[in-house]
């Protein structure tokens, strides 16, 4: 038997439209609230609560002026689909942006933030705690178009002006920055690049919309890894990067030119992460937060670097600036262990896992060695650096999986 027909189903009771508020209503309600309400639509949706997944390369147009002339919101697959115009708009609604575009990664979406902004010949600074992809990204492809990358001290302040030049078009930030965790004074750069003409981009992923309000703060563009605390779960990429009104009609036309946009099954993906997005946030910060103030405590760490601690660089910008902290932060050993202890450390975790990305529900941990890679200042310190991820395991028993890698590290065991 065949399916019925459009004009066959249901139509959509009036207890069923009730589920669905306009735009003003919605910005009433509470950031829970909210999220759980973004991105569909049940009038629409014949009552159903969760939005409906295109998946489509072709859509077909009724006339030929329709075909000629690219009519129509979702005129061919490459424009999009209600599933990614859902995400775009709910992604809009948090970050006050005047558009977002998807794309397959985080990654792409520095790139396109970047292409967007800049042209050969211009002369663009970068932090220096910038997340290495970019830096690559920027040393590479950049380059080759004639565009010179300066890096600068996430925590240079006021004295950024100096570094501009008749030829500076953008200014990158990434607050705090992935590894070394420095939390940059965002009015300040804000304030000078405005003074210049200067467009700002940030990467906003640590923190998200919800801890910080970027555009709010005069940022021009802001990106996201939605692989990370949107999606939760580690089982998709996605990238989310938003524009003001100045930025916006320059930033669409580079996406629709390298026609970049994520599959419709990942854009449902994060849809549904958004909805438990504010209570995952809050738990990890919570178990963040124990866990950092356990790990200062333990004669092993050197140093622990973590926004929402006194002792981390640019603490007072976060305090100023952020509404939360979340699960990623990172730890300096002292001097006086091995590299064979290390590895006895870190192989055998029973729930941190050795792996990449951040933001889903595992614990991880990972070697880092920002001496490395640093150009402008050196890094001060000389033990073994991690970088960790608090996932949704309970507090005591990450403690005691750490207690018991301490141990292997210093060949107790």
């Amino acid at each position: 038997m065949s399916n019925p027909s459009q004009s066959a189903l249901p139509k959509v009771s009036n207890e069923m439209a009730q589920l669905s508020v306009s735009e003003n209503q919605l910005s009433t309600f509470g950031l829970s609230t909210q999220l759980s309400l973004l991105g569909r639509n049940t009038d629409e949706q014949y009552g159903f609560v969760n939005p409906p997944l295109y998946r489509g390369s072709t859509v077909i147009h009724k006339t030929l002026d329709s075909i000629e002339n690219s009519k129509g919101k979702f005129y061919y697959g490459a424009a999009g689909s209600p599933t990614v115009a859902n995400l775009e708009d709910a992604w809009c609604h948090l970050t006050g942006a005047a558009g977002t575009v998807l794309s397959p990664s985080g990654l792409s979406s520095i790139t396109i933030a970047l292409l967007c902004l800049v042209k050969a010949g211009d002369h663009i600074l970068v932090c220096d705690s910038v997340y290495q992809p970019t830096r690559v990204f920027c040393d590479g492809l950049l380059a080759k178009l004639g565009v010179r990358t300066q890096y600068y001290n996430p925590l240079i302040g006021d004295d950024l002006e100096e570094l501009i030049g008749p030829n500076t078009s953008l200014i990158y930030l990434e607050s705090p920055g992935s590894q070394t965790m420095e939390t940059q004074d965002i009015p300040t750069i804000v304030r000078i690049a405005k003074k210049h003409g200067i467009k700002t981009i940030l990467d906003n992923t640590w923190a998200t919309p919800l801890f910080f309000n970027a555009h709010g703060h005069g940022i021009d563009i802001s990106l996201e890894a939605g692989t990370k605390y949107l999606g939760g779960h580690s089982d998709l990429f996605i990238g989310l990067t938003s524009a003001n009104e100045a930025c916006w009609p320059a930033l669409r036309k580079t996406y629709d030119t390298m026609c970049a946009l994520p599959g419709a099954d990942d854009c449902l993906l994060a849809l549904r992460g958004m909805r438990t997005l504010h209570l995952r946030l809050k738990e990890i910060e919570r178990k963040t937060l124990e866990l950092a103030t356990w790990l200062s405590e333990r004669s092993e760490v050197a140093e622990v670097r973590h926004p929402a601690m006194k002792t981390c660089p640019g603490h007072a910008n976060w305090l100023r600036d952020y509404k939360g902290s979340s699960g990623v932060f990172s730890i300096v050993l002292k001097d006086a262990f091995t590299r064979g202890g290390l590895e006895n450390m870190l192989e055998n975790m029973s729930l941190f896992k050795l792996g990449f990305s951040w933001g889903g529900y595992d614990s991880l941990i990972i070697p880092i060695n920002p001496r490395a890679y640093r150009t402008i200042l050196e890094w001060p310190q000389t033990g073994f650096a991690m970088r960790v991820q608090v996932g949704l395991e309970d507090p005591e028993d990450l403690k005691r999986d750490l207690e018991l890698g301490f141990d292997r590290l210093a060949g107790k065991n």
